[in-house]
């Protein structure tokens, strides 16, 4: 079991008031330093064509793609690694680098809830039964959604997800949605 100290140990068994100062710092992170990372054209284009590729699938294949991509994700083949060795995934592992341990992790999702492009292997292809993509791509421009603070298995780490609508410049529509898996003790 990890220790927990400091703001963060005092925010999780203080309660809402200072979970609630954590959010907002969060979010202003997001929201000031991540956001922009996204009206990347690569990012865009790959997001707008992904919708244009999946347009037509049934929830039938949308469930068919993710039992495959759990299938190959632990070997990094097939679909899975189409998704983790392409060049928007390259992006984002930059940007995670640059973050300097407050990113852990980054998702990029089509309309809908597929992934794109993530800064690593993810445990399933399909997002869009979980909060990430239904509180922000289905709400539209402008949502974001933060959850709770959880102890991440993989890093050891606490960490919380913010997530956004993305937005396509040129029209104001959301068009997918991305997470931002952030490090809650960096905060």
């Amino acid at each position: 079991m990890k220790l927990v100290t400091g703001a963060l140990a005092l925010a999780l068994a203080t309660g809402p008031a200072l979970a609630e100062t954590l959010e907002q710092k969060m979010t202003a992170y997001v929201t000031a330093d991540v956001k922009a990372w996204f009206d990347d054209p690569l990012v865009q284009s790959a997001v707008a064509d992904a919708n244009l590729a999946h347009a037509a699938l049934t929830q039938a294949d949308v469930d068919a793609l993710d039992a495959q991509w759990r299938a190959e994700v632990a070997s990094g083949t097939g679909i899975a690694a189409s998704i983790v060795d392409n060049p928007v995934s390259d992006r984002l592992r930059q940007h995670l680098l640059e973050a300097g341990g407050r990113v852990t992790e980054l998702i990029v999702m089509d309309a809908k809830g597929l992934n794109v492009a993530v800064s690593g292997p993810t445990s399933d292809y399909w997002q869009g039964d979980e909060a990430k993509h239904q509180l922000t791509y289905a709400v539209g421009p402008g949502a974001m959604h933060v959850s709770e603070v959880e102890l991440d298995e993989s890093t050891g780490n606490y960490q919380a997800q913010v997530s956004f609508a993305l937005t396509d410049p040129a029209s104001g529509l959301a068009i997918g949605a991305v997470t931002i898996g952030l490090n809650a003790e960096s905060f």
